[in-house]
């Protein structure tokens, strides 16, 4: 069975994640990827452990961050910075449907690794440029770091425990939710940019900002805002639409209970053993539960503290009304759905043994993924010479010698 993608060849000049977690896509979908690393070095996520050990125990530079982003790619090391280097790329990306870089904005043009220059030797390529904030305007030379975005963007103002509580103060995210978002958006301009070339024969530019990504993700909050001309603000865990819909404390852990309608609430109510509470004007409407939300969450919080989490949230489910747990991540792969799902397998690795990765989410009934272990650095890099430019071993030796590879 032929994935959606086969016979499509990208070259990956991306590091760290926004970009490599839209290549690693493409890999997932059957297409081909190229990703040049510089020699001895590799990605920079390569030094940031914990790492994997291969099969006698020693340490790799194979970290998990980079098998994170790295699924089902080539990895061929290539010194960009010498002209040798430059040209044996320009000369993969005249082979590749696809390229995808994300240099600071401009850079690549002094090694005629520019989209003008892949242009001239393959009229039709779809190249995409991740940068953190477009090739122009007043930022555009500035380095992008994930955290700078969310904080940029607007996200980190929207979470957080509220000002004047303890740890009152904007948060970011534990993983880098701008990198991988900006990474995904890419992927769908890619996707779209393959069809259209499909149906007319033309390539183009696609410019895959971190900026555009991240503003764009605030949705109907900064729509709000515009309407509205009030700012949102941070309330911690509880849900500024709904209510009771936040973290409460059970005797032996937290849960989430979101209770969206009034059906829901009123069997909440029932539940806890204060049925008169649904009767009760302040919350008879969502809007008005909202209003008065300190007080009601109160009076929840004392009946949920003398639950046992498991039973309550059993309860719950049987009464059908939304909760759920607040799962490490042990917890996570224990859980029966994530296991019937099949979300964490191990794939082969040329370390000889097995690596954890995460299942890809997309699933095609007739053009399955295909789930291919990340590469070792530089793995491929004579197999990939020699099929793409037809160099022979004395070609990629001397290539070797001289420090290109």
């Amino acid at each position: 069975m032929s994935a959606i993608l086969d016979g499509i060849k990208v070259l990956d000049l991306t590091r760290v994640v926004a970009g490599p977690w839209a290549t690693q896509n493409l890999a997932d979908m059957g297409a081909t990827v190229y990703k040049i690393e510089k020699p001895g070095d590799g990605d920079d996520t390569r030094k940031m452990g914990p790492f994997l050990n291969d099969a006698q125990g020693a340490a790799t530079n194979d970290s998990a961050f980079y098998l994170a982003c790295n699924r089902g790619k080539q990895s061929l090391t290539i010194d960009i910075s010498q002209p040798e280097g430059a040209e044996l790329v320009r000369q993969l990306a005249a082979r590749c449907d696809v390229v995808v870089e994300n240099y600071k904005a401009g850079s690549l043009k002094k090694y005629g690794l520019d989209y003008e220059s892949i242009r001239a030797v393959r009229p039709d390529v779809i190249y995409c440029s991740v940068t953190g904030f477009g090739p122009d305007g007043p930022y555009a030379a500035r380095p992008a770091y994930d955290f700078i975005l969310q904080g940029m963007a607007g996200l980190m103002s929207t979470c957080g425990q509220p000002d004047g509580s303890p740890g009152g103060e904007p948060m970011r995210t534990a993983i880098p939710i701008t990198d991988i978002l900006t990474g995904l958006y890419a992927t769908v301009s890619l996707l779209g940019a393959l069809y259209h070339r499909q149906a007319t024969g033309e390539g183009q530019y696609i410019d895959a900002a971190m900026l555009d990504a991240s503003v764009a993700v605030n949705g109907h909050l900064a729509l709000g805002y515009q309407m509205t001309g009030k700012l949102p603000r941070r309330a911690g865990n509880s849900n500024p639409v709904a209510a009771p819909s936040e973290v409460f404390a059970c005797r032996d852990g937290h849960l989430i209970i979101a209770s969206g309608n009034n059906g829901q609430f009123a069997a909440l109510c029932k539940l806890l053993g204060i049925p008169e509470l649904a009767a009760d004007p302040r919350y008879t409407q969502n809007a008005n539960r909202v209003a008065n939300r300190d007080a009601l969450r109160e009076t929840i919080a004392e009946r949920v503290a003398t639950w046992n989490a498991a039973d309550l949230l059993a309860s719950l489910e049987r009464a059908g009304v939304p909760g759920g747990p607040i799962n490490e991540l042990d917890e996570v792969f224990e859980d029966a759905q994530v296991k019937h799902r099949g979300l964490l397998v191990q794939l082969p690795h040329g370390r000889g043994v097995d690596v954890p990765s995460l299942r890809s989410p997309m699933r095609f009934s007739a053009t399955p993924v295909a789930m291919r272990c990340p590469p070792m650095l530089g793995e491929h890099t004579d197999a990939a010479l020699r099929a793409e430019l037809g160099l022979s071993d004395g070609d990629v030796a001397g290539l070797r010698a001289r420090g290109i590879l």
